[in-house]
This record gives C-alpha cells, sequence and structure tokens, in this order.
C-alpha cells in the first residue's frame, strides 16, 4: 500500500476510539466506506492493540502486497 493511500485511510480512521485492535479497526473503516483495497490492508494487520493511529500506519507501511 503506498503512502498516500494510507494517508487516506488514516484520515479514515480519525475518530476510532484508542487504544483498539484489528477488529474494531476493520468495523470502524467498513463505517466509513474506505475502499476495499484499504479494507484488505487492514485485514492484514497483526492481531495486537494500537495505541494509535500512527501505529497503525507505521503496521500499514510495512506490510507487502499480496
Amino acid at each position: 500500500m503506498d503512502t498516500a493511500a494510507v494517508a487516506e485511510l488514516r484520515a479514515a480512521l480519525v475518530g476510532v476510539e484508542l487504544p483498539t485492535d484489528k477488529a474494531r479497526l476493520l468495523e470502524y473503516a467498513v463505517r466509513q466506506h474506505v475502499e476495499p483495497q484499504q479494507l484488505h490492508a487492514l485485514r492484514s494487520l497483526s492481531s495486537r492493540e494500537f495505541q494509535s493511529l500512527d501505529d497503525v500506519v507505521e503496521e500499514l507501511l510495512h506490510v507487502e502486497p499480496r
């Protein structure tokens, strides 16, 4: 996922209650009507607690495309 797409996804996730986990991020993203590619990227995240959206962004930028 390129940096522009990650930045767009981060903007869509503003407002999610933090800290959060992958399941809550996905649920929130669906409610925000994010693009399918962005949902796929969120599904690729590790199952852990994210303290901030910066944590999410950092991991997304290190996820290899399939």
